[in-house]
């Protein structure tokens, strides 16, 4: 039962149900269609040979009148007319036609008065005086069919004739046989009946082999998807080339697994650099209290211990305060609180909370500010972003440098520009510069910065993303590097602003 049900479920045998169902429909309409236009075609030929019958009989009838017998001739039951056939009896196609043409056939006067009828007319049936009249006053042909009592059907042409004087009207009816023409169509239906099973079956076996050989390409992808797992996410599959959906379906799947081969790429790379940034501060606390256990002597002996310890402890909680940051922000739990902004404030109150920093090492920090600029962000995203920026301008812009923070409203676009003329980055570490844990190495840059964690601008990628936005980086070695990030514009309906408080800016900084 579970094999059946299997099999009825099956993608190849729905469409092969479905395609011997189509087939179905358009044979019994082919069929039906054709049976129609077959007994239409036989029934204008009847009318059609009916009616060259009906002309050649009004050629050789001929209805005269009789002379008059006296008193006695008003009570006879027929007028004094007499019906004669005037033909060559000696031309065997001439006598032919007249007993074809009088082997169905009925003649009365006006009131119904049969004057002359055939075997088969009489046991086909004569029509009632009342029709016979109401033909006559209609002046117009008169199709029927009847049947005999051997059930052989008729088609009878009936219409109005007159004397040769023309004086007198009289009804006449010709019918010809279409039992042949039954049969035909008897035969059509009974040949048609037993070919439509065995053309249906026929196709079922085409549609289930054909459905075979178009399911096989699909069956090979999804052979070699299962053969796909975490340690060989480099197979593809290859295409056919031959640019159908299938080929679609093909490249489509190996974009996907290109994109899990990247994913799986970033979480093992991510699981190292994890490892690698925890498992420093760990041994260093580790070693410092071992040491501090075996060889410390004095209360500053272990004072300096539990102190190192401690930094070592709180650059660790950093770490993992960063990871849990970035974690929700890339998987969406860190939802932004968008709100109408006026930038410039905002942008001049960070500047000012780095100028102690700045002047601390000896760099000058600088800013051009509009008066106003609006738009829709998250506050605390938005100045942990511009943290980031500068916290990393002045630590690798020696002593003596200069950082200038500018902010531009444009049509199209907000800009918020940090520049500084630091050590600069090389060409090709700018487009590892956001990923999670990437340091350029200190002696592509300035050997003296201390080295941060390396999630600092992962995160200013993201803010800028969340916000719609994007960032540019502009460096060289030794001239210096410019951020440029750019956010749409405020929505052109007035808003009232946040106002802007005074205080330290909310978010932590990332190295």
């Amino acid at each position: 039962m579970s094999a059946k049900r299997h099999l009825t479920r099956g993608l190849r045998f729905r469409l092969t149900a479905g395609y011997a169902l189509l087939f179905a429909l358009l044979l019994v309409g082919t069929a039906a269609l054709f049976r129609e236009r077959l007994a239409y075609t036989l029934n204008s030929e009847a009318h059609d040979l009916l009616e060259q019958e009906w002309a050649a009989m009004k050629g050789y009838l001929h209805i005269e009148r009789l002379p008059a017998r006296g008193h006695a001739a008003e009570h006879e039951p027929c007028p004094p007319f007499k019906a004669t056939w005037e033909y060559d009896k000696v031309d065997p196609d001439e006598d032919f036609a007249v007993e074809r043409l009088r082997r169905v056939y009925v003649l009365t006067d006006a009131k119904g008065c049969v004057m002359e009828v055939s075997t088969i007319y009489g046991s086909i049936g004569i029509e009632q005086p009342k029709e016979i009249e109401a033909a006559i006053r209609g002046g117009q042909p008169v199709w029927k069919r009847s049947a005999s009592p051997h059930g052989i059907p008729y088609l009878i042409r009936a219409g109005v004739v007159y004397d040769d004087k023309h004086h007198s009207p009289f009804y006449v009816a010709v019918g010809r046989p279409m039992d042949e023409g039954e049969k035909i169509l008897k035969r059509y239906t009974w040949m048609y009946a037993g070919l439509i099973p065995f053309s249906l079956l026929c196709g079922c076996l085409l549609g289930w082999f054909l459905t075979g050989r178009v399911l096989r390409p699909v069956m090979q992808v999804a052979r070699t998807a299962q053969s796909i797992t975490g340690s060989n996410l480099s197979l593809r599959i290859p295409t056919r080339a031959a640019g159908d959906e299938l080929d679609y379906l093909i490249l489509t799947f190996n974009r996907m697994i290109e994109r899990l081969e990247n994913s799986f790429q970033q979480i093992r790379q991510f699981s190292t650099d994890v490892s690698h940034e925890l498992r420093t501060p760990i041994t260093a606390i580790r070693g410092q209290l071992e040491v501090a256990l075996f060889t410390a002597k004095t209360v500053d002996q272990y004072r300096d211990a539990t102190l190192n310890s401690l930094q070592d402890i709180e650059r660790l909680s950093q770490i993992v305060r960063a990871l849990l940051l970035l974690s929700q922000a890339e998987s969406g739990q860190l939802a932004l609180q968008k709100t109408r902004l006026d930038l410039s404030p905002v942008v001049r109150d960070i500047v000012d909370q780095f100028q102690i920093p700045a002047e601390g090492a000896r760099v000058e920090l600088s800013s051009d500010l509009p008066p106003e600029c609006a738009a829709e962000v998250d506050r605390v995203q938005l100045e942990r972003m511009l943290s980031n920026l500068l916290s990393n301008a002045l630590k690798f812009t020696p002593a003596g440098g200069r950082v200038h923070v500018a902010l531009r409203s444009l049509p199209e676009a907000i800009e918020i520009a940090v520049e500084d003329t630091g050590c600069g980055i090389p060409e090709e570490h700018i487009p590892h510069i956001f990923e999670r844990f990437y340091r350029v190495p200190a002696q592509e840059t300035c050997a003296t910065a201390e080295p941060g964690l390396g999630l600092g601008l992962s995160f200013v990628a993201w803010i800028a993303k969340a916000h719609g936005g994007t960032i540019r980086v502009d460096s060289a070695p030794g001239k210096g590097t410019r951020f440029t990030i750019s956010l749409p514009p405020a929505m052109a309906e007035p808003a009232p602003m946040e106002p802007v408080p005074t205080g330290a800016a909310s978010g932590a900084v990332l190295g």
